[in-house]
């Protein structure tokens, strides 16, 4: 298999023999862009005019903050803020006292979980949704989706290399299910949703097993028994399940 700057990132995520290849390529874009954004680049005119007007959310205002540069948080916040508190006096206007009277008669339960009621709250929905770091690895996924199925569909090494992995996430599995239907004729169909589920079935199997053992063996009559694989299979477990690294350590600037 001849590997190009588009497969190297892709062939490395699936050598990585991780839970899903696809949370190692999104966990190495988020850290390349936090160290990209809070590097030196901040400081650059186009960077603060996209960042001022996408900003993050809160996942990755958490990693901003935990990364350690305090003075580009804070020069990327400043005129950010400036930005929405512009927006906030504009939507402010719109926000008639007759529309805030029947937003106020709804039912706040819904109001989290539920379209929005007002234009002002349509407004804070954008605001959630928009993220700089989530937007950069949207950007590269769908690239990284295109390559997986050329490989797939080219690359008979790759086939086995997918065949051999570990599965992957919920979240991805499923990506990767939707796409496949755009993607592949229906012979090739057939045959990658036939691996695909069997792989997740075999995976989302020995985790599952892993976790189940974890439990046994807190009981005191196993406390003598070998541990397995059972060790670290609660955070292998949660990936599984909703993709990410819940036990990684917190990713910092480099001292």
């Amino acid at each position: 298999m001849k590997e190009t700057i588009s497969t190297i990132p892709l062939t490395d995520a699936f050598s990585a023999n991780d839970e899903c290849p696809f949370c190692y390529l999104e966990r190495e874009a988020e850290q390349h862009a936090i160290s990209f954004i809070l590097g030196s680049a901040y400081m650059e005119d186009d960077i603060r005019e996209e960042t001022d007007a996408v900003g993050f959310c809160r996942h990755h205002f958490k990693m901003m903050y935990d990364y350690g540069n305090r003075l580009g948080s804070a020069l990327i916040l400043s005129t950010h803020l400036k930005k929405i508190n512009r927006e906030l006096s504009e939507e402010r206007e719109r926000f008639t006292q007759e529309k805030a009277g029947i937003f106020r008669r709804k039912k706040r339960a819904g109001t989290a979980a539920g379209n929005a009621r007002t234009p002002l709250g349509a407004w804070v929905r954008k605001k959630e949704q928009s993220c700089y770091v989530c937007d950069h690895f949207r950007r590269i996924y769908s690239l990284y989706l295109d390559t997986f199925f050329d490989l797939y569909r080219k690359s008979d090494e790759f086939r086995t290399i997918f065949e051999n992995c570990k599965g992957f996430c919920l979240p991805h599995f499923g990506d990767l299910v939707e796409t496949a239907a755009e993607k592949l004729n229906a012979a090739q169909k057939e045959a990658f949703y036939q691996n695909i589920f069997s792989l997740m079935q075999e995976h989302i199997d020995r985790v599952q097993k892993d976790v189940s053992w974890f439990v046994e063996k807190n009981d005191y009559r196993n406390k003598d028994k070998d541990w397995g694989n059972a060790a670290d299979s609660i955070q292998r477990a949660m990936q599984k399940c909703a993709g990410g690294y819940p036990a990684d350590a917190v990713f910092k600037a480099n001292p």
